[in-house]
């Protein structure tokens, strides 16, 4: 049987507009395999970003269910959801959320360090992900 990481079972996602409700999700469901990639795509609006954040924890469905890596998402404490964020997930942001008073390395090295990643250990990561993704002369931006 394949290895399932994420379960979405039936997910529906509604917000008020005023006073008109909008279903952002209708009765979605969801397989990813260990070790699969899975790419959303559909034009603005059409609720990537809300399937995402319910996956992540960072928003709760309004019915249906998420499993990740065997753990009911919805039915996780703030405490544990952050646990799982640090050691199973990670985020690309559209928006990304880097800390304005921080330097480049310093919005790197942050995760590791919640990570309980030891200091040689962070500074060998950080300038190595500086330099993967052409910023390793920037650091100290």
């Amino acid at each position: 049987m394949p290895d399932v990481i994420v379960s979405c079972v039936n997910i529906h996602k509604s917000f008020l507009m005023g006073r008109e409700a909008v279903q952002a999700l209708r009765g979605i469901d969801l397989d990813v395999l260990r070790g699969e990639m899975v790419c959303l795509m559909g034009p603005s609006g059409s609720g990537k970003t809300t399937l995402l954040n319910i996956i992540g924890g960072l928003e709760e469905p309004s019915r249906g269910h998420v499993i990740v890596d065997g753990e009911n998402v919805v039915a996780l404490s703030e405490d544990a959801l952050s646990e799982m964020r640090l050691t199973k997930m990670g985020f690309v942001f559209q928006n990304y959320n880097l800390l304005a008073n921080f330097t480049a390395w310093e919005n790197v090295e942050v995760p590791l360090a919640l990570a309980g990643v030891g200091r040689r250990e962070r500074r060998r990561k950080v300038e190595y992900l500086l330099d993967l993704v052409g910023l390793g002369d920037r650091a100290q931006h």
